[in-house]
């Protein structure tokens, strides 16, 4: 069987997201005519306005604390996992981070510090968490 990774592909997930829509939109019409693409773009547009919400709010919890700090760098190297998201570090940090890479680099590397000069930093390929190392002084 030929499974496609969404998470490393983000071409592959945006075309996937698309399909999802308008095989939504012709269901509904099959099924209930107009009113049932309307209760589809009804139902695509709280998706999307759910995931704004959620990226809104970590951001907003980001803006309050200093760039490239953290609370506990070990506990940060522990949580991390392959293939998460740069909001999906940012929630956990609650703070961005430092960046590191040289700008429009497609691998992003970020760091956060925390009080004991305990660093982790984050290198984000294609838009996914690809590997992170924790640099002790």
């Amino acid at each position: 069987m030929f499974f496609l990774n969404f998470r490393n592909n983000p071409a592959v997930a945006q075309g996937g997201a698309a399909l999802v829509a308008v095989a939504l939109a012709v269901l509904g019409y099959r099924t209930y005519g107009w009113g049932g693409v309307a209760l589809a773009a009804g139902g695509l547009v709280m998706w999307v306005l759910l995931h704004m919400t959620r990226m809104l709010l970590v951001l907003r919890r980001t803006a309050g604390r200093p760039v490239g700090t953290v609370s506990s760098a070990v506990m940060l190297h522990a949580r991390l996992q392959r293939g998460m998201t740069l909001l999906q570090v940012l929630a956990l940090t609650r703070a961005l981070g430092q960046c590191v890479s040289p700008p429009n680099g497609d691998p992003e590397v970020y760091q956060w510090t925390d009080g004991g000069n305990v660093r982790v930093r984050c290198t984000f390929a294609r838009g996914a968490l690809a590997q992170w190392e924790l640099l002790r002084p």
